[in-house]
């Protein structure tokens, strides 16, 4: 891999994100990250990046602004002057009953999970050179819903599918890639493994476990660099057999 190769990942400083962000440092990548809130820890995930030998910003950025892509795009490129690979990991879940779900909901939900994930895209794509990489997170909802109250969340992150499937062939021209990686059940602060909700999750999967937040990094590595090539358009469930 080229030693400057650089990857910026949207909502990086927790969780999936932050797991995506080290293990792409750890394959030599420098890192972008954005974050909305907890600017000591977008802070910690840099100084972790810095600790494994690469470069690292944290831009403050709040997906549910249009031109928030737009900006995580130009300061990426003003501290490192390329962008080879962009991963869309920001998002938020609003679940609850159908007829519970507010106009704010739906809005804030499809601007994050689907508006600012475009924006992205279009944005990164721009300045992309051949063997540029896109990497949507999806969700295991986007394959298997097993229950109510997953409506709004599911339709958001469905459109990851659409919107991947579509820029796959969009770009392939330009040696642009892009795949989506839909987890199942990850244990991050948001969704412990041992939370109130988690024994359920664990059973709908074929492992009956969570997933730690390194093994769906692993695969976001991998089709972020040079080994994916050939690899476009394409649905990736890490999910530990949820959708079996």
């Amino acid at each position: 891999m080229d030693e400057n190769t650089v990857a910026l990942v949207t909502g990086g400083s927790r969780g999936i994100g932050a797991a995506i962000a080290l293990r792409l440092a750890e394959d030599g990548f420098d890192v972008a990250i954005t974050y909305v809130n907890g600017e000591d820890a977008a802070a910690a995930v840099v100084g972790k990046v810095e600790a494994l030998g690469r470069h690292a910003i944290a831009v403050r950025a709040d997906a549910a602004d249009p031109a928030a892509a737009a900006l995580a795009v130009e300061r990426t490129l003003q501290r490192f002057g390329r962008l080879d690979a962009l991963v869309n990991n920001a998002g938020v879940g609003v679940i609850g009953p159908l007829d519970g779900l507010e106009l704010a909901d739906v809005d804030r939900v499809l601007a994050v999970n689907v508006r600012a994930s475009f924006l992205a895209a279009q944005a990164a794509a721009g300045r992309m050179g051949p063997g540029g990489r896109i990497v949507n997170i999806g969700s295991c909802m986007a394959q298997r819903v097993p229950g109510p109250g997953g409506t709004l969340y599911a339709m958001s992150k469905s459109a990851m599918i659409g919107l991947t499937k579509a820029l796959a062939r969009e770009l392939g021209g330009r040696g642009i890639t892009a795949n989506v990686v839909h987890p199942g059940p990850v244990d991050t602060d948001m969704n412990p493994a041992d939370g109130p909700y988690a024994g359920p999750q664990a059973e709908m999967t074929a492992l009956g476990r969570f997933a730690a937040a390194p093994e769906v990094a692993a695969v976001v590595s991998f089709l972020a660099g040079p080994e994916a090539a050939y690899v476009t358009g394409a649905e990736f469930a890490v999910d530990g057999g949820h959708a079996a």
